[in-house]
């Protein structure tokens, strides 16, 4: 019997899986960068700062973690292609779930000085490192359990955490930063960051009955001299490259997120509890849309959904930010919702499976892998803190930080265009479309072969 017969696709329980780790990652990321603009700048740094200088070193705390993430994925890639996608999936759920309840226990600044962010710093590396390696695993499980016609939609539902983890995160923030000021800051914001324990759990317990899919176990059955990671760098770096490139398009959320509300709040004087209502409606709309732009992927296409995703969100970060300085609430609101709800929710329907099917079963976690996470840490390192500077130290000029974004489309977008289109192809066929002869011939010649008694 095979191992395909004797093991079934379950793309529901997969697509849960993998949504529910996305889910505490952006939980993370949402409310970390929620509380970099509205306290850990306070909390974390010198009051002497001026307080465009305390945002801009609390953004790069926040771009930290995305900086190291490369590093992390050259290891939990290839453990992924080697030991199985769920076993990478539970270890980095631990791992993110433990580094964010840890920054809600932290002493502050006035507590013990330079030390509080050195310990900020330390906890954020460690946690990127673990967060590199969740996506690119969840996704791949994800695809490689979807029925072949539905393998956008279903990959879909992983990135759809991205906007259930901002609306939860936003929507725990709100009523905290509403409170008083000094109840903010003395203990309010560390209930969020605690909070993170109960995703875990909920992870946990979903993630534990998951089974490897029937493509990976047939994988496995072939023992080959060859390391996943190295036939990844040495066959598919150009895939490699062109997924960092496309990776790129991050940036756009990171200013949206991140940013925006340090913007609107610091550098305008914007209602808090007002602009985090704007990532709670868009995340709401984000968290529906997604699925059928996933759907969308598979009728017209990976690449054309992606580019149209991208273009539109990097076009309308422009007047978002601009809106912001009107004061106009109703603008920003309109502007937000079209920005992220809509273009950037089509990118993220779109990426998973374009990038996955650039590469062949047996490289997919580690070339996956590896590649968005060299994007991402470009992006998530850049965009946050580049955009803070460009705002300048009053926080309040909006042009550059919507040049930068525009920028970071135009590169993504121009990445996208070099690659095949995958949506009409079996994952066997994209085994063979995505080989060359030559990888063929040296993964053959690798292969270790039984031995006879």
């Amino acid at each position: 019997m095979t191992i395909s017969a004797t093991h079934r696709k379950t793309p529901a329980k997969a697509a849960i899986a993998s949504w529910i780790g996305t889910t505490l990652e952006y939980y993370d990321f949402a409310v970390y960068g929620t509380a970099s603009a509205l306290v850990l700048n306070v909390l974390f740094f010198s009051k002497d700062l001026d307080p465009g200088i305390s945002t801009l070193l609390a953004m790069a705390t926040l771009a930290v973690g995305y900086v190291v993430r490369p590093l992390g994925a050259l290891v939990l890639g290839p453990l992924a292609d080697r030991f199985g996608r769920k076993f990478v999936m539970m270890l980095t759920l631990f791992g993110i779930g433990g580094c964010t309840f840890l920054i809600g226990c932290l002493p502050t600044y006035s507590q013990v000085g330079a030390l509080a962010p050195i310990l900020l710093v330390v906890i954020r590396v460690i946690q990127g490192l673990c967060v590199s390696g969740e996506q690119g695993s969840a996704i791949t499980m994800s695809l490689e359990h979807a029925p072949e016609k539905r393998r956008g939609f279903i990959t879909s539902f992983t990135t759809s955490g991205s906007a259930s983890g901002g609306l939860l995160a936003t929507g725990v923030f709100i009523p905290f930063a509403a409170l008083p000021q000094d109840q903010l800051l003395g203990w309010a914001w560390r209930v969020p960051f605690w909070l993170s324990a109960v995703v875990v759990v909920a992870a946990y317990i979903i993630r534990r009955r998951l089974e490897e899919p029937p493509a990976f176990l047939e994988t496995q059955a072939i023992k080959v001299r060859i390391a996943p990671l190295s036939q990844a760098l040495r066959f598919h770096w150009v895939a490699i490259i062109r997924v960092a490139a496309c990776a790129l398009i991050a940036g756009v959320s990171y200013v949206f997120d991140s940013f925006s509300v340090a913007f609107a709040t610091t550098g305008y004087h914007l209602d808090k509890p007002t602009i985090l209502w704007v990532g709670v409606v868009t995340s709401m709309i984000a968290f529906v849309f997604t699925p059928f732009a996933g759907l969308l992927s598979d009728l017209i296409g990976r690449k054309t959904v992606f580019l149209i995703g991208a273009i539109g969100a990097g076009v309308l970060m422009m007047p978002y930010l601009w809106s912001i300085t009107t004061g106009n609430w109703p603008l920003i609101f309109a502007l937000g919702i079209l920005c992220k709800a809509f273009f950037y929710s089509t990118v993220n329907a779109a990426w998973p499976a374009f990038f996955a099917e650039m590469f062949p079963n047996r490289v997919r976690a580690s070339g996956l892998t590896v590649g968005t996470q060299i994007g991402f840490a470009i992006a998530g390192g850049i965009a946050p803190v580049a955009s803070a500077a460009l705002a300048g130290s009053s926080l309040q000029n909006w042009f550059g930080p919507a040049m930068l974004a525009l920028a970071i489309t135009v590169i993504a977008a121009i990445a996208a265009l070099t690659a095949k289109e995958t949506r009409r192809y079996t994952l066997d066929e994209i085994d063979e479309l995505q080989q060359s002869e030559r990888e063929k011939e040296v993964v053959t010649a690798a292969i270790v072969l039984p031995t006879t008694a």
